[in-house]
């Protein structure tokens, strides 16, 4: 019975791949010599490809394996790609599918990357394929973009670099000597440097506006009030917003101090309750005990008198036991 496929190509190429000894036969066959000396083919196992992103999986057509290597507890992933036809960017697309198979890897608890081997097999009408599976030869200048993907990002590591040096950044200067001293408890050391750099550089309202929120949230100096204050005795052109900052901090400070007063009179509030009750619990337990002890001895024929002055009951207790 002849049944119908909107991608027939795709189908019987998955259909034959899935299969474990297939698949083998086909990474012996066409996997570089390199790669396949460390690979383990006897731990070859069949993968989900529901990781891939969203948005490719109208393309999506991969064959996902996983093996081990023959150099320990590494990690392979053989990512086949079947097309019928040329795609200019499939490069690009096959790394997309190397890096969500690595992430995946790592969500299932890895601690180092796998190696993923991208694999395209073409039976397009087109001979013989012709554009570039090196994803580096569709930017515009492949060797910069080899430098740049071959080797170590750039990093700035401003703990690093000396004030002195920091002091020449213009522009970012100030961003820059901020975030190196952050965490430094007394920011009145920091004064005159960062005076210096906000008087020599163009800052806007809005920037100056975050640094000082940035302070207030993530600084740990203990005066931050009285820095603003000082900032605005000598930045006469930034008074008003850092003036508008400092009245802001007044206000959150009687605003928590409000909140405190009142977190603390509740929590002595519950205190003193707990302690009013656990009196009362226990002078309920004597009465009770008391009671008792008197209800025995009026049974055995006890003077109220008595009763009453041997289990300390008022006369209105006992007159209560009594009925």
């Amino acid at each position: 019975m002849k049944t119908s496929t909107p991608t027939p190509h795709d189908a019987v190429f998955k259909t034959f791949l899935s299969h474990p000894q297939t698949a083998r036969d086909f990474l012996e066959l066409h996997l570089q010599p390199d790669l396949l000396k460390i690979c383990d083919l006897n731990t070859l196992k069949l993968e989900s490809g529901s990781f891939i992103e969203e948005d490719l999986r109208p393309y999506y057509s991969d064959v996902l394996y996983s093996l081990r290597t023959t150099k320990g507890d590494g990690y392979i992933y053989v990512l086949i790609e079947h097309q019928s036809k040329p795609d200019k960017l499939m490069a690009f697309r096959l790394m997309r599918y190397s890096v969500a198979a690595m992430q995946r890897h790592l969500d299932s608890g890895h601690d180092f990357l796998p190696l993923v081997v991208p694999v395209l097999f073409y039976q397009g009408g087109k001979s013989p394929y012709p554009y570039s599976l090196n994803w580096l030869d569709l930017f515009s200048e492949p060797e910069l973009a080899a430098r740049l993907y071959g080797g170590a990002f750039p990093l700035v590591d401003i703990t690093t670099i000396s004030d002195d040096e920091i002091m020449k950044h213009r522009t970012m200067a100030v961003l820059t000597y901020l975030q190196k001293h952050i965490r430094q408890r007394d920011m009145q050391e920091l004064k005159d440097r960062l005076i210096t750099l906000l008087l020599s550089e163009f800052i806007t309202g809005q920037q100056l506006t975050a640094l000082i929120n940035y302070m207030l949230q993530a600084g740990e100096t203990p005066n931050v009030k009285g820095f603003i204050h000082e900032l605005a005795r000598q930045m006469p052109q930034h008074k008003d917003e850092l003036m508008t900052m400092a009245k802001r901090l007044e206000q959150i400070g009687r605003e928590q101090g409000l909140k405190k007063g009142m977190a603390e009179g509740m929590a002595q509030g519950m205190v003193q309750g707990i302690e009013k009750g656990r009196e009362q619990g226990v002078q309920l337990g004597e009465r009770e005990a008391s009671a008792k002890i008197a209800r025995n001895m009026l049974a055995k024929g006890f003077e109220i008198a008595a009763v009453r002055e041997l289990t300390g009951l008022s006369e209105q207790d006992l007159q209560q036991i009594c009925h």
